[in-house]
């Protein structure tokens, strides 16, 4: 059975009891839960939308955008998990809304708070805009963004908005923009609590805001700010890392009061334990750790 992310399986750092012991009468200074300790270089990203979009998306990701096919998972009867790999990581296509969760299905990147788009870089304008014509998509229109690269907003067929950015230089890997409510409370966020490498701020001239980029590897968070009041979107998509120490992670989050979107479990047929916690404006932040697999009978 496939997994649910690319990725080797790692020794799995678990938290174990030892049972119930004598307390000294003095307790020992408290330890703080580590932080995320991440065994992948780069993160995954995923999207909802409706099912009706299904066959669409597929083909907007797959050929218009030129990203690798991968196995798909059957996360059960019902539902399916599409994979299409770009680096190391992944970008995960969900059909189907889930519940409980808000979205802005269509509005402008500018007009809610939480992940709003993503951005991918190409190399050749003129391949990839035949290939979205090929596909039966109106091509990018592209302009000058400075440094000699060019750059384009599209939205897929779900409604969501893709920043293609031309650039022969550029790394393999997927930057997310996040609209956040609070800038200094976001970055404060994604820098001490998950841990990620915080960038000088850069202006992007195609979206005429300040962008302040978050990176682990092959990913950049790239967090701006812009609109007052303005509704979330929690649902449309959302990150994922891997790593091996999901334990601590959930110990960290509760001790500093992190929202948790879904406790830490696992899934039914899958080696796999995660939590989903939230930053301040419900984006999704999903830890998840493989678990050694068991060894065969008679091993």
């Amino acid at each position: 059975m496939p997994s649910l992310f690319r990725t080797v399986l790692l020794p799995v750092s678990l938290l174990a009891g030892t049972g119930a012991i004598a307390q000294p009468d003095t307790a020992p200074p408290a330890v703080a839960p580590a932080p995320p300790h991440f065994a992948m270089p780069g993160m995954n990203v995923y999207r909802r939308f409706e099912p009706d979009v299904t066959a669409q998306m597929v083909k907007f990701y797959h050929q218009a955008l030129a990203l690798k096919s991968l196995q798909p998972i059957q996360l059960n009867a019902n539902q399916q998990m599409i994979l299409f790999g770009i680096g190391q990581g992944q970008i995960k296509l969900a059909a189907g809304l889930k519940e409980g969760r808000q979205y802005q299905i269509g509005t402008g990147w500018d007009k809610a708070v939480g992940i709003r788009m993503f951005t991918l870089h190409f190399p050749d304008e003129t391949a990839l805009s035949a290939r979205f014509k090929a596909a039966g998509f109106a091509p990018p229109v592209f302009k000058p963004i400075g440094g000699g690269r060019r750059g384009a907003l599209v939205k897929d067929p779900g409604g969501f908005a893709l920043e293609l950015i031309i650039d022969a230089k550029a790394p393999p890997g997927v930057e997310v923009g996040i609209n956040a409510s609070n800038l200094d409370r976001s970055r404060a966020f994604y820098r001490s609590f998950v841990g990620l490498e915080e960038l000088p701020p850069v202006r992007d001239a195609l979206l005429g805001v300040t962008k302040y980029p978050f990176r682990h590897g092959e990913t950049t968070l790239n967090l701006f700010s812009v609109g007052e009041d303005l509704p979330a979107d929690t649902g449309s998509a959302g990150i994922q890392y891997v790593v091996d120490n999901v334990d601590a992670i959930n110990a960290r989050a509760l001790a500093q009061k992190v929202a948790v979107e879904e406790p830490l479990g696992g899934l039914p047929n899958f080696s796999i334990r995660f939590v989903w916690l939230n930053d301040a404006d419900g984006v999704t932040n999903y830890f998840a750790q493989l678990s050694p697999r068991p060894a065969p009978a008679g091993q």
